[in-house]
C-alpha cells in the first residue's frame, strides 16, 4: 500500500464525521435560505484566505512546494460568490465563529514553517472540495437556480478530476518523511478534520439559531 492510500484509509472515519454534519444535511436537503449557505463561504473565506497565504510562502520548499497548484486556489471564487451573494458590502459580513477562529490559528501556526503540516491540511481541503465539489454543485444548483454565478467554489474548471488526484496521490507517495514524519503528517490531517468538523457544527448551530428567531 501507498502513502496516499495509507492515509485514505486511515482518516476514512474522520472524513465521514466531516461529512456527515447537520449543516450539509440541512444545505443538501433544501431547508438553508441563500444567507445560510452563503454563512458557510463566509467561514471559509477566513480558511481559505490563511491557507493560501501559507502556499504563497510554501511555493518555493521542496517538498510543500510541488503542492501549490495554481488551478487549485478557492480564495478568489469565494469572493466572486460572496460578491454575487451579498454584493459590495460582502467583507463587512466575514466573521469568524470561535471554531473557525480556532481553525485558523492552527493554520497560521503549522502551515507557514511545517511543509507536513501544509501538506496536512492542504490534502484535507483541497482534495475533499475536489471530491465533493459536484455533488454540492448539482445540489446548490437544484436548490437556488444557480447556474455558475453563486457556485464557483465548488468548480475546478480545466482540472479533470480523477487525473489530479492520481498526481496528487503520486507526489504523497514520493515525499521524502520517514516513519515519525508521516505519523506526525497523519495526526495533523486527522486534526484538520476535527477542526473542518467543529467549524460545520458551528454553522450549524448559528443557521438554525437564525432560522428558529
Amino acid at each position: 500500500m501507498g502513502f496516499a492510500a495509507e492515509v485514505r484509509e486511515l482518516t476514512r472515519a474522520d472524513h465521514r464525521a466531516a461529512q456527515s454534519v447537520t449543516y450539509f444535511d440541512a444545505l443538501l436537503s433544501g431547508q438553508l435560505d441563500r444567507a445560510g449557505y452563503a454563512a458557510l463561504l463566509e467561514q471559509l473565506h477566513v480558511v481559505y484566505q490563511t491557507l493560501e497565504e501559507a502556499a504563497d510562502a510554501m511555493c518555493d520548499d521542496p517538498v510543500a512546494g510541488p503542492f501549490v497548484i495554481e488551478e487549485l486556489r478557492r480564495l478568489p471564487r469565494i469572493v466572486e460568490d460572496l460578491s454575487f451573494l451579498h454584493g459590495p458590502d460582502w467583507p463587512a459580513r466575514i466573521s469568524p465563529s470561535t471554531a473557525t477562529a480556532q481553525y485558523q490559528a492552527r493554520l497560521r501556526e503549522v502551515t507557514f514553517s511545517w511543509p507536513a503540516g501544509f501538506v496536512a491540511h492542504h490534502y484535507t481541503r483541497y482534495l475533499g472540495d475536489l471530491s465533493g465539489g459536484q455533488v454540492m454543485a448539482r445540489a446548490l444548483r437544484s436548490t437556488f437556480g444557480f447556474d455558475t454565478d453563486g457556485i464557483r467554489f465548488f468548480l475546478f474548471p480545466g482540472l479533470d478530476a480523477r487525473t489530479f488526484k492520481q498526481h496528487y496521490r503520486d507526489l504523497l507517495d514520493a515525499a521524502p518523511w520517514d516513519a515519525v514524519e508521516r505519523q506526525r503528517f497523519l495526526d495533523e490531517v486527522s486534526y484538520a478534520y476535527r477542526l473542518n468538523t467543529a467549524m460545520l457544527d458551528d454553522l450549524g448551530r448559528a443557521v438554525t439559531q437564525e432560522s428558529a428567531a
